[in-house]
C-alpha cells in the first residue's frame, strides 16, 4: 500500500478506552446489556451522542429514548456498538470530502440512512448479522476521509470532482479511487479496521462489499447486504428512485427475498 496512505492510517487516533470497551462486550457471548449500560453510562459524551442519534426521527420510535438501557434493548448491542464507533469518527478526525464533492453534513446523512436502513432490514432478515452489519454500515464510508485527504495534498482534489460529475456511479467512482490514489474506499475502510483492531469478519465484510462473490463463503452474505446498502445510500443521492430500483435488482441478483427491504424502505421518511 501506498506509503503516504500507510502513514494517514497509522496517524489516525486510537479508538479511546470506552469504545474499545464496548467492542470487547458487545462481542463477547458472556456479556450482558448491564455490562453495555455500566461502560457508557460512565462517559456523558458517548451518552449524549447515542441518545442523540438513537432519536434520529428515522428510526420512527413514537417516546423519547431517554436512557442507555432504553436505547439497547430496542437496538441490540451491535447497533449500540455502530453509534459508539461512529462517534468517535466524529470526534477525533477532521472530515473534509471536498474532491467527493459533498460537505460534513451530507457525509453523516449518508451513514445515518445507511445503517438505518439496515437495522431496519436485517432486523426483518436475519438479526444475528447485525452483529456485523450494524457497525459496517455506520462505518463504511471511512476510507473515503483518507483518500480526499491525499487528493487534497496532491492537488488533484477538482480533477477527481471533475471526474465524478462526468460519471455518477459507483463503479465509476471506485474506479477513479483505485486511478488517483491507487486504493479503494473499501480497502483503506479495511485497513483502519484493521489498525483498530477489529474483527476479521467485519474487515472482510466492508472489503468485499463491491464484489461479494470475491469474499469466503461464509462473508458472502454479509457483503451482499453492504453491497444492497451502499446501493441505496450514497455520495450521489439518498433513496432517489433509481437507486432503490438498483437496490431491488441487487436483491434479486443475490437470490434474496425483496419484501423485507421494501417494508424498510416504507418506514423511512425521506
Amino acid at each position: 500500500m501506498d506509503n503516504n496512505i500507510i502513514k494517514k492510517i497509522k496517524s489516525l487516533p486510537p479508538l479511546d478506552d470506552t469504545v474499545v470497551m464496548i467492542q470487547r462486550i458487545s462481542t463477547d457471548k458472556n456479556s450482558s446489556m448491564h455490562d453495555l449500560v455500566k461502560v457508557v453510562e460512565k462517559d456523558p459524551m458517548l451518552t449524549a451522542n447515542i441518545l442523540k442519534s438513537a432519536n434520529s426521527p428515522l428510526y420512527g420510535f413514537s417516546k423519547e429514548i431517554k436512557n442507555i438501557g432504553h436505547a439497547i434493548s430496542l437496538f441490540g448491542m451491535a447497533t449500540i456498538r455502530g453509534f459508539a464507533l461512529s462517534s468517535a469518527i466524529k470526534d477525533n478526525i477532521k472530515i473534509n470530502l471536498k474532491p467527493y464533492d459533498i460537505d460534513n453534513h451530507k457525509f453523516l446523512d449518508i451513514s445515518t440512512v445507511q445503517s438505518v436502513l439496515m437495522f431496519k432490514w436485517y432486523s426483518r432478515v436475519n438479526r444475528s448479522m447485525l452483529d456485523v452489519l450494524q457497525p459496517a454500515s455506520f462505518m463504511m464510508e471511512v476510507g473515503k476521509l483518507i483518500i480526499s485527504h491525499e487528493l487534497v495534498e496532491q492537488g488533484n482534489s477538482n480533477e477527481f470532482k471533475s471526474a465524478l460529475r462526468k460519471d455518477s456511479s459507483l463503479e465509476n467512482l471506485a474506479k477513479l479511487e483505485v486511478e488517483m490514489v491507487g486504493f479503494t474506499n473499501e480497502v483503506i475502510t479495511a485497513k483502519i479496521f484493521e489498525q483498530w483492531n477489529l474483527e476479521s469478519e467485519l474487515i472482510e465484510s466492508i472489503e468485499f462489499s463491491n464484489s461479494p462473490f470475491l469474499a469466503s463463503e461464509y462473508i458472502q452474505d454479509f457483503a451482499k447486504a453492504l453491497h444492497v446498502i451502499k446501493s441505496s445510500a450514497n455520495i450521489f443521492g439518498i433513496l432517489r428512485d433509481e437507486q432503490k430500483e438498483n437496490s431491488i435488482n441487487l436483491i434479486n441478483e443475490y437470490g434474496l427475498d425483496p419484501a423485507p427491504y421494501e417494508k424498510a424502505l416504507e418506514q423511512l421518511d425521506i
